[in-house]
């Protein structure tokens, strides 16, 4: 399992996350995990062809590895 470091974490969310974790019966890790976990999980995978604005048609039948392979090889 990985492990997250959090530097510079505002006090004030700090005493909110450690009530929140009381409150739960959690610790506050396992609170954090909870609360990650949750959120990513309501947040739904987007497809940049989905987005409006970016040029979907110019983007058809276009193989993006094959152009990202294409920009590298023109840098050289």
């Amino acid at each position: 399992m990985a492990t997250l470091n959090v530097k510079n974490l505002p006090d004030r969310i700090y005493r909110r996350l450690r009530s929140r974790a009381r409150r739960q019966h959690r610790s506050i890790s396992q609170e954090v995990i909870h609360l990650l976990d949750r959120h990513l999980a309501d947040e739904p995978d987007v497809s940049l062809l989905e987005m409006k604005g970016l040029g979907k048609k110019r983007w058809t039948g276009i193989d993006p590895a094959q152009h990202v392979r294409r920009e590298r090889d023109s840098w050289d």
